[in-house]
């Protein structure tokens, strides 16, 4: 049995399923995220009534993915003040001995999708998520990108047209992807959340800039195979036709992209991209341990 803790900031998932049926979840739960003393033992209650032999974390960030720092494991500069510098993979390794795969949530969410969901038979993807935030996770010749440390590629910088005024949303970098077309900049621009802006508002097309103007980036600097979508936003349908279009103009035939509705794309496991991709990764973490010990 594999298991898989997708920790979100407002609520962690934990779920079970088979290593020959990964995407046939035998068991999930959605814990609120309180603090780590009021959650952990929850999250360890559900996987004590299994056998697990490997565990995928896929959590919000940023987090230490680096193997050789004395943190890794940790959540470390989170606006989440009760996880901030948290040993959660530690306090998990504590409870049950098993191998892990540690990594962000929108990593797993891009592994999800590579394996089960929209980037299936490709190599390379990424997947973005457009809600309350925007985060980003890569994935390279089939592994999930990290170094020393992950990807924050939802705050690269946009060249911010000289038609919005808007000062940006993002505390740290205001005119960056997410400071410009999170949903609460999408809300800030037209006074209402965006489910409530209609398909035809000239707000969609400002948005759609913006998320071209970073596939544009994304493509010239990972060579994904996919761009993937997911998040509250990107339930509007209507956005990526205008992005595609927008995409391609910014492009301006520099690379071959020939199928560009087949290259940015919604995501295919919806909101269970996520789960599904941790359960793959802790696939991923039993065959490391098999390659070491053969």
């Amino acid at each position: 049995m594999l298991g898989a803790i997708e920790a979100g900031g407002t609520k962690i998932v934990c779920a079970v399923a088979s290593k020959n049926s990964i995407t046939q979840i035998v068991e999930r739960i959605s814990i609120p995220t309180g603090t780590p003393q009021e959650t952990l033992p929850k999250i360890i209650a559900f996987f004590k009534n299994y056998e697990v032999e490997g565990i995928g974390i896929g959590s919000f960030g940023p987090i230490d993915v680096d193997p050789n720092s004395p943190t890794y494991g940790f959540i470390t500069n989170t606006p989440k003040l009760a996880w901030k510098n948290f040993d959660f993979l530690g306090t998990m390794k504590q409870t049950f001995d098993v191998p892990y795969f540690w990594t962000t949530d929108v990593n797993a969410a891009a592994f999800g999708e590579l394996k089960y969901g929209a980037a299936t038979g490709n190599e390379n993807c990424i997947y973005i998520t457009v809600g309350t935030g925007i985060g980003g996770g890569v994935v390279l010749n089939g592994k999930v990108m990290e170094g020393k440390g992950h990807p924050e590629i939802g705050h690269i910088y946009i060249n911010q047209l000289a038609s919005d005024p808007f000062e940006g949303h993002c505390p740290y970098h205001k005119n960056c992807l997410e400071g410009l077309a999170a949903g609460p900049a999408i809300e800030a621009r037209a006074g209402k959340p965006a489910q409530n802006i209609a398909a035809d508002d000239p707000a969609w097309k400002l948005e759609a800039h913006y998320l071209a103007e970073a596939c544009v980036n994304y493509t010239l600097s990972f060579s994904p195979e996919k761009i993937i979508f997911g998040g509250g936003v990107m339930k509007q349908a209507h956005l990526f036709p205008l992005i595609r279009d927008k995409f391609m103009e910014l492009l301006n035939n520099y690379l071959p992209i020939k199928q560009v509705d087949q290259y940015i794309v919604p995501c295919a496991l919806q909101d269970n991209a996520g789960i599904v991709g941790c359960l793959a990764l802790a696939e991923e973490a039993l065959k490391s341990i098999d390659r070491r010990t053969n």
